[in-house]
């Protein structure tokens, strides 16, 4: 197929926009997916994907459309996933930024549309939802005017849900985005966007072709890794794969690498062929993580397994960075870095349902800098590698610049909730009369636990908001310590600021006090910092009438049985700490604060 009939395009939009529905309507329409067979956010492949209702992955379909290929790519809109977005604007030449027209801009449509501006991409604007009765496309589409500085001709109103004007999108879509402009006689290059691996094939990634031809049988060079091996499959995702001859420039499909070493093919990689003299293609920024928690396999667990859970895990999730780590307690794991908490917990959640790893994950915390006495600087990416005070000069944390999207009348509740997570504001925008964007710097650790539910909270459910990293500063951080039965439990040990130490340390046991059974003697629960107690409760024994079988007779038998029985939880007191069963759900609820 000639270049000039293929357009490669994604949609970009904010989390439950509606996205993976005009996805639906734009496969349906074509003729990619036959009626008959149509579900419910088709692309959307994975089971946990299908159950939160959420993109999690990238996911790429061709089309044909008037004579033309469409290679459309699906993103997620969640902010945890934004590297998985600008993965996709890399292999693109333009994109459908996708507005609600009931809520219109929210914090991660700007963040996305400026990562699409970055890239050079073509931005058609798209109001979506128009169906619903509360839809207010006039207001919106000033709303876009005013953001993009477009006409108000150049914004297309569609519903994804019934497919209204889906086909006029598509038209703008063919007459808008710039067709690809390789050099289809060189030698080729095809940037890797995503990959993941088949237990039967090996290696599977999916690729856009830059210069070139790739076709079956030829032996492919890995540039960054300088790995070799021989393509036994390739050709198209419609939306299932379908095997070709070849992939001729300017298209994306999949490539059957064969590899069983999954090292060898790496995201951001150029692929070309054995001996070929071409340049490698700009690949991608890393993703740097914004938090890191330890993995550990449950009851000390196969190690081995999770190993290679996380290496698939890491071969479709780019963004993770997993390094080994090792824990008194809790045995040899890894520390995961992580974008944020919902990532988080799909990793674990994918763990658990792909490669039926069952984990404990420790508290997680940002990656602070410590200025040691000697002069010396280490980076600590859990509360376990904080030196002792003794040791640390200076501890500094990362601080992110917040964007919120709020309703008027709900803006004096946010900045009450954001100098209560001691942030700092820097101005407000007016999206319209309704709507303002508010900026704040903020602590990243204060961001990145439970901001967003708060923000849902205080906001009724209308806020949004987007955060980028900028800088470092001085922070009074301390580890504090959760003993269970007088034991440390180290997947509970935590970074706090000091002045916080004691309302954490309260809310930590009062969750523990909830979750954990209570046994035959008394289990004592304490938060510490540097050995001095700073909160502290007790789980009751659970208490067996031993004295049900006497009747009558003197006080001093049933007095004999009920010393005999406290000395008992006394040993077992003794005996037991250690031994006590902290179930899942407590980590779980601590995690979540």
């Amino acid at each position: 197929m000639k270049q000039s009939e293929i357009r490669n395009f994604c949609i970009i939009a904010h989390i439950d926009h509606g996205k993976s529905t005009l996805a639906d309507r734009l496969l349906e329409i074509t003729g990619t997916v036959e009626k008959r067979k149509m579900t419910t956010q088709v692309l959307d492949t994975m089971e946990l994907e299908q159950e939160r209702g959420i993109t999690i992955k990238l996911q790429p379909a061709r089309m044909t459309y008037k004579g033309h290929t469409l290679n459309l790519i699906d993103t997620p809109g969640h902010v945890d996933f934004a590297y998985e977005v600008s993965r996709s604007l890399a292999a693109v030449e333009g994109c459908i930024l996708l507005v609600d027209a009931t809520q219109g801009v929210q914090a991660q449509t700007l963040a996305n549309l400026y990562m699409a501006m970055e890239h050079g991409l073509e931005v058609i604007p798209v109001l979506n939802k128009i169906d619903l009765p509360a839809a207010d496309v006039a207001s919106r589409t000033k709303e876009l005017v005013q953001l993009l500085g477009c006409a108000e001709d150049e914004i297309i109103s569609v519903s994804g849900k019934t497919g209204e004007n889906v086909e006029t999108l598509l038209d703008a879509v063919i007459e808008k985005v710039p067709a690809p402009t390789g050099d289809e006689s060189s030698d080729p290059r095809a940037l890797i966007f995503d990959s993941f691996y088949d237990d039967y094939q090996g290696v599977v990634a999916y690729v856009r072709l830059v210069d070139g031809v790739l076709k079956k049988g030829q032996t492919l060079h890995m540039m960054a890794t300088d790995t070799d091996s021989t393509i036994t499959e390739l050709g198209h995702i419609s939306p299932a794969r379908i095997a070709d001859a070849e992939i001729t420039t300017g298209q994306i499909g999949f490539v059957v690498t064969g590899m069983k070493d999954i090292a060898g093919c790496r995201v951001g990689d150029t692929m070309t062929l054995k001996g070929a003299q071409v340049e490698s293609l700009a690949g991608y920024k890393e993703a740097i993580p914004m938090l890191y928690a330890g993995i550990f396999p449950k009851d000390g667990g196969d190690v081995s397994e999770l190993r290679d859970a996380m290496e698939k895990l890491q071969l479709s999730d780019s963004s993770l960075t997993v390094e080994p780590d090792q824990s008194n307690a809790l045995g040899i794991g890894f520390r995961v870095g992580l974008l944020g908490m919902l990532h988080l917990e799909i990793v674990q959640e994918r763990l658990l349902r792909e490669s039926g790893v069952d984990v404990i994950v420790t508290t997680p915390s940002v990656r602070y800098r410590v200025a040691k006495r000697d002069g010396k600087e280490i980076v600590i990416k859990g509360p376990l590698d904080l030196p002792e005070p003794t040791h640390v000069e200076q501890v500094y944390e990362p601080w992110a610049k917040v964007d919120i999207v709020v309703p008027t009348d709900y803006v004096g509740a946010v900045m009450t909730l954001v100098q209560d997570r001691k942030g700092i504001y820097t101005t407000t925008e007016y999206l319209d009369q309704t709507r303002a964007l508010l900026h704040y710097e903020m602590a990243l650790s204060a961001v990145i636990v439970d901001f967003y539910d708060a923000l849902k909270t205080v906001s009724s459910g209308y806020g949004s908001m987007s955060y980028e990293t900028i800088d470092e500063r001085p922070a009074d951080v301390v580890r504090m310590d959760i003993l269970v039965a007088e034991e440390p439990v180290e997947a509970l040990s935590t970074l706090v600021y000091r002045e916080e130490a004691h309302a954490v340390g309260k809310r930590i046991i009062k969750t523990l006090k909830e979750e954990i059974p209570r046994q035959m003697f008394v289990i004592k629960l304490q938060a510490t910092v540097g050995g001095a107690i700073v909160a502290g409760d007790r789980i009751s024994a659970m208490r067996k009438d031993v004295t049900s079988g006497l009747y009558g007779g003197d006080v001093t038998r049933k007095r004999k049985l009920l010393d005999k029985q406290k000395k008992g939880k006394k040993r077992m007191a003794a005996q037991g700490a250690g031994r006590v069963e902290i179930p899942s759900s407590a980590y779980l609820k601590v995690l979540k604060r």
